[in-house]
């Protein structure tokens, strides 16, 4: 669904991403993990666009995604739901839902609504649709922006830290939100730093750090027979009680 080869991304002098390789099948759900600065969040951005980058290739389905590159076609395959969940504050619930398929997609906005009143549904939100952002949880908000990036249909899911920006007590909400969404097909790339989380839901998981993919194995293998150093040392820090032999 998704290969990238040999990607590069620079600020300036500064190189975030260094001749990147990557992979993701279709269907597929890999969680990013890796300390801060390492480029996991650029690397998102450059698959969407948010980013422009200065080297290598991104295809989706075959289709080149870069700049001047992609047809509207291929990026509306696509779907991101970001840390600060960026709704529209002066929207309900329910407009923020029904924004893009009416805008984009050309729907009816009576069948944009209906569709919007079902995703809301899903995610636990059917009685807050016509409440504003102000009058929502962090949590709650976070539930709309994953019901506005799906009322789109894309075949890609992209997380940026989709719980960074959330209290503890909201975080879990969230993920099982997420967890329930791997069960459906679509294929989702998700930059995390909740451990536990990317070992239940993924199929993959990758460490990234300096702009590099260091390691990316199943799960059960990543978390508990790591290859590299720079991963058990990455792991043992964020999970103390839980250490991996060096």
């Amino acid at each position: 669904m998704i290969e990238i080869k040999g990607l590069r991304k620079a600020y300036g002098a500064f190189e975030v991403l260094h001749n990147l390789d990557l992979s993701v099948k279709k269907g597929e759900v890999v969680c990013i993990i890796g300390p801060s600065g390492s480029g996991k969040s650029t690397l998102i951005r450059c698959i969407n666009l948010l980013e422009k980058y200065q080297g290598g290739q991104i295809h989706v389905e075959g289709a080149p995604v870069g700049p001047d590159k992609v047809s509207p076609k291929t990026h509306r395959k696509l779907g991101m739901v970001f840390q600060s969940f960026n709704l529209f504050p002066h929207l309900t619930a329910l407009q923020n839902v029904a924004l893009g398929p009416i805008r984009v997609r050309k729907i009816p906005k009576s069948e944009a609504h209906e569709n919007g009143r079902a995703l809301l549904k899903r995610v636990g939100l059917e009685t807050h649709a016509s409440k504003y952002p102000s009058q929502l949880s962090g949590g709650q908000q976070q539930r709309v922006a994953i019901a506005r990036a799906l009322a789109m249909e894309p075949q890609v899911l992209l997380f940026d830290e989709p719980t960074s920006a959330l209290d503890p007590e909201m975080v879990g909400e969230v993920l099982s939100v997420i967890q329930a969404l791997a069960h459906t097909g679509v294929t989702m790339v998700i930059v995390t730093h909740e451990m536990s989380f990317a070992r239940t839901v993924s199929d993959r998981v990758i460490f990234m750090d300096g702009g590099v993919v260091v390691e990316q194995a199943a799960p059960d293998e990543f978390f508990t027979k790591p290859m590299m150093q720079r991963t058990k040392d990455f792991l043992n820090a964020v999970r103390p009680n839980h250490a991996v032999p060096a």
